[in-house]
């Protein structure tokens, strides 16, 4: 076999399980910036969201994102990887009803992989926008049709050859795919669920809810931080020698810059630095350099990142002043600055790195053409997802139920859910 071949498909294979251990960071982020009596429950979610990821984006998510069809959604190949062309075991011939994919010519199973494992992403940054309150039968539920049908569609409209990329919108690794996709369906999931009990005052000015282990967050951060070395560079999906270390130096330099704009903005506006803002601002630069990470210099990525920084931490404040509850800050990480990333293709994009592919951006020449696209994919992508995550979950609200009664909130979803404790043993003081 092919020594390149060999190459790509261990680089894509590795950097797929670096995504997958994104799982561990979520778990871990979400439960340390929310309350005791509900870790076992949030830790609960993000195991089976992968497993529930798993089982939708096999049996009709991939063939909808990447199967052959229509500007907007996949038409052939749709149920378990059915389209497949068995002859060749690599290569573009092997693309069967995947064309939109043949470009890369690693084995069809280990693109289903990668693939699978940003779905399952997509779908966890639900989890902690709705932690604290969600029935956890209706979340199973949610995220099944969240990565059967919502975010394969959308994908398939940018990575799967659909209207978008045929209008020239980029987004290398998922600023729009994943991000705002998640992003926008946890808005929908938190305005149909409404505020935990205690959050607002009857003025409507909030109250802090601190989350109990921020140890545990920033293991998670760190985890996250890992894993999007796999995330952004393993979008090659293939070992380019050039690519992949530039990718990994705008990357990494995105979340450093998101680290100290977040913790000096918070610091100034609260008198001390936030560690929540501190965690939030790395996550907030990594999403935002997300889609530009191949596009754009090193330089470039340190203002992305320092912006994200800065925008996670008003986007909070935003959020609090109206009104909208969202426990770790998902929305303003992944739905704001997965917006602001996709923007940023648009103002900071080079040429010179990845040829015949984004031109210019504004900032460089290129004038409006380019941010005008984005614009366009960020705006449609946004309504198209809300509306549909807004109708599925009040479907399921009127079917069977969303939000957990308020004695089981106040008591802790752990125990009216799983009838466990996460601190068996421990005396658990709450306000709420």
């Amino acid at each position: 076999m092919d020594f390149k071949i060999v190459a790509d498909t261990m680089w894509v294979l590795i950097t797929a399980m670096l995504v997958f251990f994104m799982n561990l960071g979520f778990a871990t982020v979400e439960t340390g910036f929310t309350r005791a009596k509900n870790s076992v429950n949030i830790l609960s979610k993000n195991f089976v969201v992968f497993a529930i990821s798993s089982i939708a984006f096999f049996a009709l998510g991939w063939g909808l994102m990447f199967g052959n069809g229509n500007p907007f959604i996949g038409l052939q190949g749709l149920f378990g990887l059915a389209g497949a062309d068995n002859s060749p075991a690599t290569g573009a011939a092997y693309q069967g009803a995947y064309s939109a994919i043949s470009w890369a010519t690693v084995p069809l199973l280990a693109k289903f992989f990668f693939q699978l494992v940003f779905a399952g992403t997509a779908a966890t940054i639900v989890s902690g926008a709705v932690a604290e309150r969600v029935k956890y039968l209706s979340f199973i539920v949610f995220s099944f049709f969240m990565v059967g049908i919502i975010y394969p569609v959308v994908g398939h409209w940018i990575w799967g050859g659909g209207w978008l990329a045929v209008r020239g919108f980029w987004d290398f690794a998922g600023s729009t795919v994943v991000h705002s996709v998640g992003g926008w369906a946890a808005l929908a999931g938190v305005l149909v669920l409404g505020a935990r009990i205690g959050k607002f005052k009857a003025d409507g000015s909030p109250n802090a809810i601190p989350g109990h282990n921020l140890g545990l967050a920033t293991i998670g951060a760190f985890v996250l931080w890992l894993g999007w070395f796999g995330f952004n560079p393993g979008s090659t999906m293939a070992a380019d020698v050039n690519a992949i270390s530039r990718i990994v130096i705008t990357t990494n330099l995105a979340a450093a810059a998101g680290i100290l704009t977040s913790t000096l903005i918070s610091w100034l506006l609260s008198g001390k630095p936030d560690l929540g803002m501190t965690i939030n601002g790395c996550l907030a630069g990594l999403v935002a350099i997300t889609a530009p990470c191949a596009y754009v210099s090193p330089v470039s990525s340190l203002i992305i990142g320092g912006i994200a920084g800065i925008l996670v931490v008003l986007a909070v404040m935003m959020f609090d002043r109206i009104r909208i509850d969202d426990p770790v800050g998902a929305l303003s990480v992944h739905l704001v600055n997965g917006v602001f990333g996709t923007l940023a293709v648009g103002l900071f994009a080079q040429d010179i790195f990845m040829p015949g592919t984004t031109g210019n951006g504004l900032f460089f020449g290129g004038g409006f053409g380019l941010f005008l696209t984005q614009l366009t994919g960020a705006v449609t992508v946004g309504l198209f997802t809300f509306l549909i995550a807004m109708v599925i979950w009040l479907v399921i609200k009127a079917v069977m139920g969303l939000r957990v009664s308020p004695e089981e909130e106040i008591r802790g979803l752990d125990i009216g859910e799983h009838g466990m404790e996460a601190y068996s043993g421990f005396q658990i003081f709450t306000a709420q």
